[in-house]
């Protein structure tokens, strides 16, 4: 498998540092407030991933971190009148509660910052021992970014050239602007622990270091996150823990693109700010997903009511024609022929393409278009009555969906049985479009009376009212049905 290393700078092969394991990290949520659809998409990214690593037959070893101290969960505790520890709490279960309907599955282990205190503190003492950190009179300790000759090597920036532009804030007991906090000295009403250099609490960077070196080997094998985490927060770990160690921290570097919001960068002050319940209030979760699966997770991917309504129109194709698999599968009459040779080619080739598009750097994009290639290729057969009636048809839909569970256990998509999804998705579409449900049964009643009676007039009457409510009407052999299309 190939996958992007931000480090280098291209796709390299996978190869685990132990071979069958693969070891992986992921900065996880600061705890201070309802996730949004950035979270959501790097959530999604680093769970196809470990899911497609874990198909593939390695164990895989998934941390994934919470952030619950910080000036942004200490601010927030102080609005609400509450404990940082309780606000903490209160957004990890939210956290939680959101990506088990995204299908997000739960990394296999989840510290969290304030469990790990003892290990920050212990790692302060290795960096300042080894010269590459200090501690100020105020009881503040910084990492001496200038002892670190490979500063810059991730997100390729020169030392220099950041030196020019840095400064030292007022009150800052800086050696060099570019020196960043290991540990900060507490302020008044501020959660704090003992250290040797007085009461305090741990830097951001330092605590994904203390953790991953906690729960994983180092090197290990993967490490992530958004491509906001590249500088100075990446950056910043691999100083640390190489100075440290004295040796690699982690192999390959793997991150997902930004997501903007109507072409816009997400912001709270644009008023575009969207959170995962947000959306889910007018979407199907698994439409989500599927709209963030939708783009390679390296491209920037831009969220808007036309691409939501892009991917629900995509995911909707796709189990309807799972549903048009199982009710051809329930039928038992089939001629002596054989479906053609090359139907059963395709399909091989398309299953083929699938997986070599998931080994090319995690191209979920491409493996969607593999998809309804393939689902394409099911409705040639289905609506073609020499071919759907042969022999060994049912057998070439059983294959699909096998590909079915395949994509659902990999991608965690279409794994809903295909009616009950469809009509979910039918009452989300009513309620998004604000149609009046009460009103679509009454007059289908009316049309179905209308129709038992020969009225095609009134019927076709009745069918034009209901498009002009923005719902579509189709006959078929076991009556009337009605979609928003």
């Amino acid at each position: 498998m190939l996958l992007y290393n931000t480090l280098n700078r291209k796709k390299e092969e996978l190869v685990p540092v132990t071979p069958g394991a693969i070891t992986m990290y992921a900065c996880g949520i600061t705890a201070y407030d309802l996730c949004h659809i950035g979270h959501a998409r790097s959530a999604v990214v680093f769970d196809v991933l470990s899911r497609y690593l874990r198909y593939k037959g390695l164990h895989v070893t998934f941390v994934r971190n919470f952030t619950d101290v910080d000036d942004k969960i200490i601010a927030r505790a102080n609005r609400e009148g509450l404990d940082s520890r309780a606000v903490a709490e209160k957004y990890i279960d939210a956290f939680h509660a959101d990506m088990d309907r995204l299908g997000v599955q739960r990394a296999d282990i989840e510290p969290k910052a304030t469990e790990h205190i003892p290990d920050m503190i212990a790692l302060c003492e290795t960096l300042i021992a080894k010269g590459n950190a200090y501690a100020t009179a105020s009881g503040d300790v910084y990492f001496r970014v200038r002892t670190f000759p490979g500063y810059g090597k991730l997100s390729g920036r020169d030392i220099d050239d950041m030196r020019s532009g840095a400064r030292v804030a007022p009150g800052e007991e800086k050696e060099d602007p570019l020196d960043f906090a290991l540990w900060k000295s507490a302020k008044p009403g501020e959660p704090f622990w003992e250290s040797p250099w007085g009461k305090g609490r741990p830097g951001w960077h330092i605590e994904c270091s203390a953790m991953s070196e906690k729960h994983l080997p180092i090197p290990m094998d993967i490490h992530g996150g958004g491509q906001d985490l590249i500088f100075p927060h990446h950056e910043n770990e691999i100083a640390q823990s190489e100075a440290a160690l004295g040796k690699e921290f982690a192999r390959y570097w793997v991150h997902n693109g930004f997501v903007q919001v109507d072409s816009e960068k997400m912001s709270k002050s644009l008023g575009n700010f969207r959170t995962i319940r947000d959306i889910l209030e007018s979407y199907q979760p698994e439409t989500l997903r599927f709209f963030l699966i939708g783009k390679h997770y390296r491209s920037p991917i831009d969220f808007t009511a036309e691409s939501m309504e892009e991917a629900e129109k995509g995911l909707k194709r796709l189990y309807e024609a799972f549903l048009g698999i199982e009710n051809e599968l329930a039928k038992n009459k089939r001629s002596g022929a054989s479906l053609p040779v090359s139907i059963t080619q395709e399909l091989q080739e398309l299953q083929n393409a699938w997986f070599e598009a998931m080994e090319d750097d995690l191209n979920t994009a491409a493996a969607l278009g593999h998809m309804f290639a393939i689902i394409r290729l099911v409705n040639r057969v289905l609506e073609d009555k020499t071919l759907r009636m042969a022999k060994d048809t049912p057998e070439f839909l059983h294959r699909v969906l096998e590909d079915k569970i395949i994509w659902n256990t990999i991608l965690g998509v279409c794994g809903e049985e295909p009616s009950l999804f469809l009509n979910e998705l039918k009452k989300m579409r009513v309620q998004r479009k604000k149609i009046p449900l009460d009103r679509v049964e009454k007059l289908m009643e009316e049309r179905a009376q209308a129709r038992r009676n020969k009225d095609f007039a009134k019927s076709d009457a009745l069918r034009q009212e209901l498009t002009e409510l923005g719902v579509s009407v189709r006959d078929t052999p076991q009556g009337a049905e009605w979609d928003i299309p």
